[in-house]
C-alpha cells in the first residue's frame, strides 16, 4: 500500500474511533456538543451546552478514550518492536510474559503498601517497568539456554510458563491479603474504566520516552531482521539496539499495565494485521503500529462498555476473544512453514 496513504488513513480511522469513543454511550452526545465542550474546557466562555454534558465529555469519556488509545499504542508498538527484533511473529508483551511481570509489580506494590519518597506519584508505573525488564531477561536467558538458536516454539513456551507462574504468584498474594486485593482481580483483566486525567498523568511521560526511543529504531530493527552477524557486517551495534529496543519496550509496557491492568493479544494483532498490509519495513511499520494500536483499544473499548450496557466487560475480554483465535492462526501458518521446508 502507498503509504502516505497508509498514514492518512490510518489518521482518519483513529479520529473516527476516538469521536465515536466520546459520543456513545448511556447518554449519546452529538458530534457538535462534544466539540463546544472541548472548546469551552480549552478556553471558558459563556455557552449554552448542559454542564452535565460538559462533565460527561471532559471528566469521564475523554480521559478514558485518550488513556485506551495512549495505552493501545504503547502495546502495539512495544510489540512490533519484540517481533522485529526477535524475528519472530508471534512474540509480544503478553506471550512473552512481560505483561505478566509489570502485573507482578503493580499487585507487589499495593500488597506491600510502599512508594517512594520522592517520586510517591510514580511509584506504581517504575516498579512495573522494572519487573517487567526483569521477567524478560529472565524468559530471554531461560529460553537460549534451553535452545541456544531461541527458536519460536522455545521463546514462546518459556514466555507462557513464566506468565502462569507469575500468575500464580499473583493470585497468591491477593489471597493472602484476602478481601482488600480482591479488587485487583478485576484489574488484572484489563480496563480503562473509572480511569481519570491522573492516570493519563501517569503513563504519559513513559510513552513518550518509549515511542521517542522506538520511532528512531526502525532502520536498525530492519537490518537486524536479515540477522545479528548480518547487522553487523552493516554497522550496527547489535547489542546496543537490542538493549535499547528492549528497554523501551519494556518501559512502554510496564507503565502501560500500571494503569490499565493486563490487556493481552493488543501487541500481538496490530503488528501482524499493519505487516499484512503495510509491510516489513520498520521505519513505517513501527508508527502505524502506535497509530492502529491506538484506534484498536479505543474501539475494543467502546464495545467492551456497550455490548452487555448497562454493565462492562473488562477490556481484556475482548482483546483476548480477537486475539486468541489469531494467535492460533499464526501459529499454524508458522508449523504449516517448518513442516514445508
Amino acid at each position: 500500500m502507498n503509504k502516505p496513504l497508509a498514514y492518512i488513513g490510518s489518521f482518519m480511522i483513529l479520529i473516527g474511533a476516538w469521536l465515536a469513543g466520546v459520543a456513545v454511550g448511556s447518554v449519546p452526545i452529538p458530534l457538535p456538543v462534544i466539540i463546544g465542550a472541548i472548546a469551552e474546557a480549552v478556553s471558558p466562555y459563556q455557552s449554552t451546552i448542559d454542564p452535565i454534558n460538559i462533565s460527561i465529555i471532559v471528566d469521564v469519556r475523554l480521559p478514558r478514550v485518550v488513556l485506551a488509545g495512549l495505552v493501545g499504542a504503547s502495546l502495539a508498538i512495544a510489540g512490533a518492536s519484540f517481533q522485529g527484533l526477535l524475528q519472530n511473529p508471534l512474540a509480544d508483551p503478553y506471550t512473552l510474559g512481560v505483561s505478566s511481570g509489570a502485573s507482578v509489580g503493580a499487585v507487589l506494590v499495593l500488597f506491600v503498601g510502599f512508594s517512594f519518597p520522592v517520586f510517591s506519584a510514580f511509584t506504581l508505573p517504575i516498579v512495573s517497568i522494572s519487573t517487567a525488564v526483569l521477567t524478560l531477561l529472565f524468559v530471554i536467558v531461560f529460553a537460549r539456554m534451553l535452545d541456544r538458536t531461541l527458536s519460536i516454539e522455545t521463546l514462546i513456551l518459556t514466555g507462557i510458563v513464566m506468565g502462569s507462574f507469575l500468575g500464580s504468584v499473583i493470585s497468591l498474594m491477593i489471597a493472602l491479603t484476602g478481601e482488600e486485593l480482591r479488587q485487583i482481580v478485576g484489574w488484572l483483566l484489563g480496563s480503562v474504566a473509572m480511569r481519570g486525567w491522573n492516570h493519563v498523568g501517569l503513563l504519559f511521560p513513559f510513552f513518550a520516552v518509549g515511542v521517542l526511543l522506538l520511532l528512531t529504531q526502525g532502520q536498525e530493527l530492519n537490518a537486524m531482521s536479515l540477522g545479528e552477524e548480518r547487522a553487523r557486517q552493516l554497522g550496527v551495534p547489535t547489542e546496543k539496539r537490542k538493549t535499547l529496543i528492549l528497554l523501551a519496550a519494556s518501559i512502554l509496557t510496564g507503565a502501560a499495565v500500571a494503569v490499565s491492568g493486563t490487556i493481552g493479544f493488543v501487541g500481538l494483532v496490530v503488528p501482524h494485521i499493519c505487516r499484512r498490509l503495510f509491510g516489513t519495513d520498520h521505519r513505517h511499520l513501527i508508527p502505524l503500529s502506535l497509530i492502529n494500536g491506538a484506534t484498536f483499544l479505543i474501539l475494543a473499548d467502546l464495545i467492551s462498555r456497550t455490548i452487555i450496557a448497562p454493565a462492562e466487560l473488562p477490556i481484556g475480554v475482548i482483546t483476548s476473544l480477537i486475539g486468541a483465535p489469531i494467535f492460533a492462526f499464526i501459529l499454524y501458518q508458522q508449523r504449516k512453514k517448518g513442516a514445508s521446508v
